[in-house]
């Protein structure tokens, strides 16, 4: 991006960080002037009846909405009234759509989830809703009204197929048109109105409960701890009650369990492999006649690599996660990987570290990445 000010309504980014990230939205007006869209609505319902592609269908009829999940079939959307198609994950699909997320590198690539593109006729939309993670909202084709509020009252409507508010009291209201973004922190009530045909770019940003971070980190550990020996009670006693579990017990197990230890490096490495770690739909696709490692060696060195589409590549401190594998590294090495992990490609690899081409090599056959 050229202008970063532009983009975020006149704001440095780290003015952005400071007053409006996680605490409170922002309307920017022709944050990106030129935009009108990456897709024609057409083009994304054809994403949307793809086996690969995660996409809802959301249609309303007096005031109740039904939710649909794909794929779909050409003749779902040959309808009429007030529905909405949703695909996530668009930026793995549309090489078009990793370039728009380039826009938003001034925050961090852990934290981001995806791309997801909605495309609503006249009156289409999921109802006044609120979500858990960041979002910018990028106007395409089309107007669309977007209502906030700042509420505190999450009450749902019980027994809905969508997570709808029950009293949403609008605050703020603004229509926006092509180039226009919305950005709204976690817990932002809102609702989105075409009033036209209509389509958003939605980037979100994900905020993983601490609950399912403490969960996967167990999950982490169970495969990296070792704890020798097995219980044993020589001195055994009797007790009056068989089934009571023996202070004696407790004592040596909980000794025992306390004897696992993690440091900032497996907490690091947890975060690297986890926030990499594709989701179960996402499959990598190798190559049918791969080349020799001396053959891709030398064609690295003319055209250089990209990652895949689907691929998430992080790095920290001599370490490299791509789709949830780790690999530690020297400090050449280091330096150009994570030249790739920040901008998706490596154009000038002439002096490629041999440690850093065997993982290349290594992701090109298992489809991490692909030759320019």
């Amino acid at each position: 991006m050229k202008n970063i000010e532009n983009f975020l309504g006149g704001l440095t980014v780290n003015e952005f960080l400071h007053e409006y990230w996680q605490k409170k939205p922002l309307l920017i007006r022709r944050a990106l002037p030129e935009f009108s869209g990456l897709m024609a609505p057409q083009q994304l319902i054809a994403l949307a009846c793809a086996d690969e592609a995660q996409a809802r269908l959301v249609t309303q009829q007096r005031g109740s909405f039904d939710l649909q999940h794909g794929p779909f079939e050409p003749e779902d959307f040959e309808r009429k009234g007030k529905w909405t198609v949703l695909v996530q994950g668009v930026n793995h699909h549309l090489p078009e759509a990793a370039e728009l997320l380039r826009n938003f590198s001034f925050i961090p690539h852990a934290r981001l989830d995806d791309l997801m593109v909605s495309y609503a006729p006249k009156g289409g939309g999921v109802g006044p809703h609120f979500d858990s993670y960041d979002v910018f909202l990028l106007q395409g084709l089309g107007h669309r009204r977007w209502q906030i509020s700042t509420q505190a009252d999450r009450e749902l409507i019980e027994d809905a197929p969508l997570r709808i508010l029950r009293d949403f009291r609008v605050e703020q209201e603004w229509v926006l048109e092509a180039g226009d973004m919305l950005y709204l922190p976690p817990h932002c009530a809102h609702n989105g109105i075409a009033e036209d045909d209509c389509m958003t770019y939605s980037i979100g940003f994900r905020t993983p409960a601490y609950q399912e971070l403490a969960e996967q980190f167990l999950v982490y550990l169970q495969d990296r701890i070792e704890l020798p020996g097995m219980y044993a009670d020589p001195d055994l006693r009797s007790q009056a009650h068989p089934a009571e579990i023996s202070a004696a017990m407790l004592r040596q197990v909980g000794e025992v369990i306390k004897q696992i230890r993690w440091d900032k490096e497996d907490i690091a490495n947890f975060l690297g492999c986890y926030l990499s770690e594709p989701k179960p739909h996402i499959f990598f696709d190798v190559p049918e006649r791969p080349m020799s490692r001396t053959k891709f060696a030398q064609t690295l060195g003319k055209k250089g690599v990209q990652l895949d589409l689907k691929s998430q590549m992080l790095c920290h401190d001599g370490w490299i996660f791509i789709n949830g594998e780790a690999s530690e590294v020297g400090r050449d090495a280091y330096r150009v990987l994570r030249g790739l992990a920040d901008e998706r490609v490596l154009r000038d690899v002439r002096d490629c570290p041999g440690e850093a081409l065997e993982l290349l090599y290594q992701w090109y056959l298992d489809g991490y990445i692909s030759l320019n």
